[in-house]
């Protein structure tokens, strides 16, 4: 009966209502069924499919193959989140996305896309392992969409200010200063958070139809099922876009692509800094990229951007949390039992604890983003194989992050639209789309 009604293919909402009164009518069959059917075959069919389930549930830890389990919050005919996190913690390589909005029919409902969900989880592969650069797909105009409806809101509240410089050293609005073709490599300061990354990533794909491959850390792709940590669901929207493990191994295959990559040297150390090291660059004291890069004649475009003091407010650092003796063994456990990014670096940056940021929003302030002028490797090969000139190198880049991150502190201070207020006037006057001015270059 049930199926009947789908086979007929009737449109989506009518199908819903149809199938939920279907239901209901099979339910109330249940007693007719009861007269028809002797006792004795009711209780060995109640048996059967008792002693099937208890065979299978015995089994669950025996299945070796990578599992997506989707559950539905408001799923109404059955206990779907219940079952959901029951079954993603028996079986072993298993991942729990939970649509809470949702109902029981979760596939015949608005929004609901699969391969986006595969997508989003990393299990969509070519192969017998995955490979973050050779199996993605780009997101589609429709998951861009949604994605940036997202950080919509973001975008008006700061009206983020992007420059470039080109090739003379002019300084320019907008994003004209970086080259279309890759391989390029973007390296710049991570403020506090990411909080940069919401706007400027979807800033390159709307206007110059670039996308960056943000070297991520790894923990955004390692299962947290048993540590502590969030689910993984909230992160999917950075895979969709693009981002991968930061590793050698990943970073050698998106230059070798030809792409737009997004390096953060600080990491973590500088996303999660302590109170009072705003705009404070935490970078190995090795050269780690510029040789690979050079490899394949990349563009290194260094970065700065400011605006995170403007955000919030850090209440907790990790240096108050190992003070909290329940902070500090939760910290030291995550710290074990994940994935350490620097093995062989030394020092606070090659032991960045694991930790949340306790901090209090405040009134939006503005984003700036300074890129810099590009410096090309092309031609350098042999040159950036000795150490000594690749380490020059390094530090000319480093110095470039910094320049970039003195020039905007100073100059937002003459921008006569920092203020939100100012901001909200004028996109009042102008259109909410409309670009806000900012300081003069």
């Amino acid at each position: 009966m049930v199926m009947d009604n789908v086979v007929k293919g009737l449109s989506p909402q009518p199908t819903i209502e149809q199938l939920s009164q279907d239901l209901v009518a099979v339910c109330s069959y249940l007693p007719v069924l009861a007269d028809i059917l002797p006792k004795e075959t009711l209780l060995w069919k109640l048996e059967l499919l008792k002693a099937a389930s208890a065979y299978a549930n015995a089994r669950l830890h025996a299945v070796k193959a990578q599992t997506l389990v989707l559950s539905s919050g408001k799923d109404q005919l059955l206990p779907s989140q219940e079952e959901g996190q029951r079954l993603t913690s028996a079986l072993p390589k298993s991942q729990l996305r939970s649509f809470e909005d949702h109902g029981h029919f979760l596939f015949l409902e608005d929004g609901v896309d699969l391969v986006t969900i595969i997508k989003g989880a990393s299990y969509y592969r070519r192969g017998k392992s995955l490979d973050y650069i050779s199996d993605f797909m780009p997101p589609t105009a429709t998951e861009f969409n949604e994605l940036n409806e997202e950080n919509r809101w973001m975008s008006i509240l700061m009206s983020p200010v992007m420059l470039s410089t080109l090739e003379d050293g002019k300084i320019v609005r907008g994003l004209s200063g970086i080259p279309s073709e890759g391989p390029v490599l973007l390296v710049g300061y991570h403020n506090l958070m990411g909080f940069e990354v919401y706007t400027m990533v979807p800033q390159f794909l709307i206007e110059r139809k670039i996308l960056l491959r943000g070297l991520t850390h790894p923990i955004l792709f390692v299962d947290s099922k048993d540590g502590g940590l969030p689910d993984l669901g909230p992160y999917d929207k950075f895979r969709i876009m693009g981002a991968v493990p930061v590793s050698a191994v990943n970073f050698y295959k998106l230059m070798s692509s030809k792409s737009h990559a997004l390096l953060y040297p600080g990491g973590m150390r500088e996303a999660m800094h302590r109170k009072g090291e705003e705009y404070k660059l935490f970078w190995p004291e090795t050269s780690e990229f510029v040789r690979t890069a050079a490899t394949f004649g990349a563009t290194i475009i260094p970065f700065g951007t400011v605006g995170e003091d403007d955000v919030a407010q850090i209440v907790l650092d990790v240096d108050d949390q190992m003070k909290i003796p329940f902070m500090k063994s939760q910290i030291e456990e995550w710290t074990k039992q994940y994935i350490k990014v620097r093995t062989g670096t030394e020092g606070e940056v090659g032991n960045q604890p694991i930790h949340f940021l306790f901090y209090l929003p405040k009134v939006p302030g503005r984003f700036y983003y300074y890129f810099g002028k590009p410096i090309e490797t092309k031609g350098r090969k042999q040159e950036l194989r000795d150490k000594k000139k690749a380490h020059e190198l390094y530090l000319e880049i480093k110095s470039e992050v910094e320049n970039c991150l003195a020039y905007l502190k100073e100059k937002r201070e003459n921008d006569p639209y920092r203020n939100i207020l100012a901001r909200l006037i004028y996109q009042a006057t102008h259109g909410f789309t409309s670009q806000v001015p900012t300081f003069e270059l």
